[in-house]
């Protein structure tokens, strides 16, 4: 029950990314996790914005080579 769905949003400018995870956490029941990765380097602020005004948690934020990985849990 720990597989969570990874949405790919690199090469993605503003707002698409969140847009993108927007939509894809409509389909999540609560409590379910999405992990979210984005190359633009406004995602961080678009994320944990987007994240704080639609209720869910940012539950981590992991740079990594090439892109930025958000780990999100439906609310």
């Amino acid at each position: 029950m720990s597989e969570k769905t990874i949405l790919d949003a690199t090469g993605l400018k503003c707002p698409l990314p969140v847009l993108k995870l927007r939509k894809a956490l409509e389909g999540l029941s609560i409590g379910e996790k999405i992990i979210l990765h984005a190359d633009d380097p406004v995602a961080p602020l678009d994320v944990e914005h987007f994240c704080k005004t639609a209720g869910h948690d940012l539950l981590n934020i992991n740079q990594k080579e090439n892109y930025v990985e958000f780990l999100i849990s439906k609310n």
